[in-house]
């Protein structure tokens, strides 16, 4: 994570917490202003991202009972609480969410935790919980304000679409249930149904169509989540054809004749 050559320009602060010395990181944060505990080093990381790479519990807590700035960006673009979800710590993300301590203990905090601000991946702490498929954390960052329906940067993807990409059956079901739009598109128009069809997965699809997924919409390249199931039966029973329609709406066929 930090190269031996850099060891020794680093602040005592950055020094104990990476050799896991909590007495003298505690020491420092105590004595230090907080402009001197925002201190990033050479990839950007302030002492926050370190002990919360590092899952030290005890200072990421005196830290933002300090008052740092939580939002200060690695330089892959992550906030702290971005690396609290990636390693997957739900400790930290409740430190950072100040769920565990009330506001009234701390020192003037500088800023509020943005849950839809992104890496430099375009990714928000939600899609990175997504990925993890850690439905707690997913769970308690939507609670906290994080947007269900939130696109990533690059594509468009919201947290639904990485879902489905990943195969997870229980995360897709969760989201449509904490209200996550079924018809989202992203950039290219494609919708979560259009990649659990293109993917093969039956199982999505099902649960997308049972919730209200539009079979009929199209993506940039005028394909419908019908046009990309084309021979396969299993997800074909689930679609209704628009060329059989009775007063105007599409009927649904339990088989496909060729």
């Amino acid at each position: 994570m930090i190269e031996l050559a850099q060891m020794d320009k680093l602040p005592l602060l950055h020094l104990a917490i990476i050799h896991c010395v909590p007495s003298i990181a505690s020491f420092c944060i105590a004595q230090m202003p907080v402009e001197v505990l925002e201190f990033q080093n050479d990839l950007f990381q302030t002492p926050l991202h370190l002990s919360v790479y590092l899952e030290q519990f005890e200072v990421v807590e005196a830290l933002i009972l300090k008052g740092v700035n939580t939002a200060l960006q690695d330089r892959n673009g992550n906030t702290a609480l971005h690396l609290a979800c990636e390693r997957q710590s739900l400790e930290c993300v409740e430190l950072l969410l100040l769920l565990k301590k009330p506001v009234s203990e701390m020192q003037t905090r500088k800023t509020v935790q943005d849950l839809q601000l992104q890496n430099w991946q375009g990714l928000t702490c939600l899609h990175i919980s997504t990925l993890k498929g850690n439905l707690q954390l997913m769970e308690l960052l939507v609670q906290n304000g994080a947007d269900i329906n939130v696109q990533d940067g690059t594509s468009g993807k919201t947290p639904l679409h990485l879902a489905v990409e990943n195969h997870d059956e229980m995360a897709v079901k969760h989201l449509l249930r904490w209200g996550a739009q079924v018809d989202s598109q992203m950039y290219n128009g494609c919708t979560p149904l259009h990649l659990a069809v293109g993917r093969n997965d039956a199982a999505i699809a099902a649960i997308l169509c049972h919730s209200g997924a539009d079979t009929l919409l199209r993506n940039m390249e005028n394909e419908t989540a019908q046009d990309l199931a084309d021979g396969n039966d299993d997800i074909l029973t689930l679609l209704p054809f628009d060329d059989l329609k009775i007063s105007g709406k599409p009927v649904m066929c339990s088989s496909r004749t060729s």
